[in-house]
Parts: C-alpha cells; sequence; structure tokens
C-alpha cells in the first residue's frame, strides 16, 4: 500500500469528522494522494470532468426530481389519495395500507424514497395521526417504511446511480424492480394487518361502485405516468434519460395545464429546489469518481476480492454477508455514497462469483434503502423526525417490527433470484 493512500484515508476520515460534506471529502482527499504521489492533479480533475460531462445517462437523476416535486405539489396527491383510500381503505388497518399502497403508485413518479418520505409520506402521516386513531410513532414509522418502495419500483435514481458505476442496462435495472418493490408493499400490508388486528385500528366504510369510478376517473391520468414512461423505455420510442424528460414534461402538463394548480413562481420554486438536491448527488458522484480513480491506481478491488474469496461459501452465503455488512454500512453512510463509493469495489468479486449485476442491483438498491430507515443514522427517519415533529424516540421503537418485514422480502429475493429476475428474462434482458 503506497503511504499516499494511508495519506488519502487520514485526510477524509478527518474532513468527515469535523463535518464536510462526502464528496468534497473525497475530492480533497484524492487530491491530497496525487501531491503526496507527486502525480500529474490533473489526472483527478479530467477523471471527474470527463465523468461528469460524458454520461448521458446521469441527465435523468435532476429531471426525475423535478417531476416528482411537481408531481408532489399540486392536487394530484389528493387526487390519487382518494382513489387509493376508497380501494384499500376497507381492510383492518385501512389508512395503513392506503399508505403502504399509495407510496407504490408514487414510486411510479417519483424514483426517489427521500421524495415519497418529505411528500406524501408527510401527508399520510397526517391522515393518519388526525383523529388521534393512530399513534404518531407508528404512522411516522410506517410513512418511513413505505417510503423505501419509492427506489425500488422505477423511475429509480439510485439504480440510475448503480447504472454508472456498473455499466449495466437502465432498462433491466427497472424491469427488475417492479416485482421486488410490490413484494416489500405487500409484506408491509401484512404487518399492518396483524399490528391493526393486536391494536384493534378501524377500517373505512365500503365506497359504492359509482364513487369508487368517480375517484378513479379523477386519478387516472397520475396513475398513467409509469406506464407512459415503462412502455416508453421498452418499445424503444425513448431512452431512460428521455424517459425522465418526458416525466418532468408530463407532470407540468398535468399540474400547470390539466389540474391548474402551478403558476410561474411555483415552477420557479420547484427549479431551484431540484437545482441543489441535483448538486448535492452530482457532488457525490464526483467524488465518487475521483476516489475510484484512486482505488483502482491502489487496485483495492482486487485485494477486497481476494481477501472475500477466502470464504469458501456458496453464492447465496456470500450474497448474504455482503448484503448484511452493507446493511450495517447503511445505518451509517448516505444511501448515493454507498452505491457510487462503496458498491463498486465488490462488483468484480460478484461478477465472479457467477452473481447477475442486474440482480445484484436490485438487491443492492433495496439494501440501501433499508439503511435510510435503519436507526441510528437513517436519514428518512430524521426527515420524518422533523417534518412531523414526532419524537424521533417514538419513531425508533415503531420502525423495528417494519425493517424486520423489508428484511424477509430482502432475504426472499435472495433465496428466490426469479423474484428479481423474472420480468427481465421475460424481455430477455439478462
Amino acid at each position: 500500500m503506497h503511504p499516499a493512500f494511508i495519506v488519502m484515508l487520514v485526510v477524509l476520515i478527518g474532513q468527515t469528522l469535523v463535518g464536510f460534506p462526502v464528496g468534497v471529502a473525497m475530492i480533497v482527499s484524492a487530491f491530497a494522494y496525487v501531491l503526496v504521489a507527486h502525480m500529474d492533479i490533473g489526472f483527478v480533475t479530467s477523471q471527474v470532468i470527463t465523468g461528469l460531462y460524458s454520461n448521458f445517462l446521469a441527465l435523468a437523476v435532476p429531471l426525475f426530481i423535478f417531476a416528482a416535486k411537481v408531481m408532489n405539489s399540486g392536487t394530484v396527491t389528493d387526487r390519487m389519495l382518494r382513489f387509493i383510500r376508497a380501494l384499500v381503505g376497507r381492510f383492518r388497518g385501512g389508512m395503513g395500507h392506503v399508505n403502504v399502497v399509495t407510496n407504490i403508485f408514487f414510486a411510479g413518479m417519483s424514483g426517489s424514497g427521500i421524495a415519497d418520505a418529505d411528500g406524501v409520506g408527510v401527508v399520510l402521516f397526517r391522515m393518519m395521526t388526525k383523529d388521534g386513531i393512530y399513534p404518531p410513532g407508528f404512522a411516522a414509522a410506517l410513512s418511513s417504511a413505505a417510503s423505501t418502495i419509492g427506489a425500488i419500483i422505477p423511475p429509480s435514481i439510485i439504480m440510475i446511480l448503480y447504472a454508472l458505476v456498473s455499466d449495466q442496462s437502465v432498462g433491466a435495472l427497472f424491469l427488475a424492480g417492479i416485482v421486488p418493490g410490490v413484494l416489500m408493499g405487500l409484506c408491509l400490508m401484512v404487518l399492518v394487518y396483524v399490528v391493526a388486528r393486536r391494536r384493534g385500528f378501524p377500517t373505512d366504510e365500503p365506497v359504492a361502485a359509482v364513487l369508487m369510478l368517480r375517484y378513479f376517473a379523477s386519478a387516472i391520468l397520475p396513475l398513467l405516468t409509469p406506464i407512459i414512461l415503462l412502455g416508453g423505455i421498452y418499445s424503444g420510442i425513448f431512452t431512460p434519460t428521455e424517459a425522465a424528460a418526458v416525466a418532468a414534461f408530463y407532470a407540468i402538463i398535468l399540474t400547470a395545464i390539466v389540474y391548474r394548480d402551478q403558476g410561474l413562481g411555483d415552477v420557479y420554486r420547484i427549479v431551484v429546489e431540484t437545482a441543489k438536491e441535483t448538486a448535492a448527488v452530482m457532488l457525490i458522484y464526483a467524488g465518487a469518481l475521483a476516489f475510484n480513480f484512486v482505488i483502482n491506481i491502489e487496485q483495492v478491488p482486487t485485494a477486497i476480492g481476494l481477501w472475500l474469496n477466502t470464504f469458501h461459501v456458496s453464492s447465496q452465503v456470500f450474497l448474504l454477508i455482503v448484503m448484511g455488512a452493507f446493511l450495517l454500512l447503511g445505518a451509517f453512510l448516505d444511501g448515493n455514497t454507498l452505491i457510487l463509493v462503496a458498491f463498486p469495489l465488490i462488483l468484480p468479486t460478484i461478477k465472479a462469483h457467477g452473481i447477475d449485476l442486474v440482480y445484484f442491483g436490485v438487491l443492492a438498491s433495496v439494501n440501501v434503502q433499508l439503511g435510510s430507515i435503519t436507526p441510528p443514522y437513517g436519514i428518512v427517519l430524521f426527515i420524518m423526525n422533523s417534518l412531523t415533529e414526532t419524537p424521533l424516540g417514538d419513531i425508533i421503537r415503531e420502525i423495528w417490527p417494519f425493517v424486520l418485514a423489508l428484511v424477509i422480502a430482502l432475504l426472499l429475493m435472495v433465496f428466490v433470484p426469479d423474484i428479481v429476475l423474472w420480468l427481465p428474462k421475460r424481455f430477455h434482458m439478462v
């Protein structure tokens, strides 16, 4: 190991401890490496600039963020909620099921678990706690857990980032995420039913068929969003990046023209918010490009692969070890950082074990989302704590059964790979 590498790690850890943004810390530590190693500083700069400006796929990130914010800001949420509540509110624990199913539908529009948490998740929390029937801790924990589906069912920003570092097909990853996302929702709904029976949570009155049709007609245009996007991608009409542009344009058409919820001032505000969030994501991506440049020079992935190969275990056991390790890391690190920096270190070893990289990408995405709701530093928990003013301790006490339900879903994906690969195989994409 080159002494410059040790210097880089010290600089990285030091910056992280004093609160530097992760992206900045990685870029500065990479520059420290090339300076100590007496390399041309232009090497790092060229890696970052080339990576940022030569990848057309990266453009999808701000477009999906923008589309999600537009959809969350108008009456789209209200229209969807009315229909979904009429559909599943009649089951035991009615509003709990509404929460999960709403996140399944909104996943096809937002591409982000965090977007769902601070958008529709907060709305659902307020609906659940309005009459004092559902404890705030339970409502916030369920909203947090259900928001994880937002990054699994396509479109998915996490999967786009994974595609950037793994060179896998975004279309295949999107297809592979549909069944796992629905499975996660079903696991959460089973848990909601069990808890509702034990705690005596109520059901809604069944809605008449005529009213149900009226609510469906009101929500039909937003519900068409994932169908338009996925249909366009898999029919070859547009690429995943172009699909993001279509999603953004469709969101503006719905909210500004069809429903007349948005004015120019609203669009400007959303553009500014999108720019801020995109800058945060792209800063991490730039840091990852610089950091991974040094990591590859030092042949760290090869060293990790050799060490992991000393464990003579089956592919499934190997996957369980990897998932367990990254679940722990996800409780402390940002999901984008894990996808862009940590996972590329083991991709060569994953491939050497004969594990399909599309399959692993979905498992990695689920794993990262689990980390976002796992104490002590699950970011979604802090978002719900801040936006709902629910004590963090109450949310953490209630979150564990939901974490367990999602871990069960992840284990099913590990032991039954066709849950992930069945749809891509049907389209001959894996």
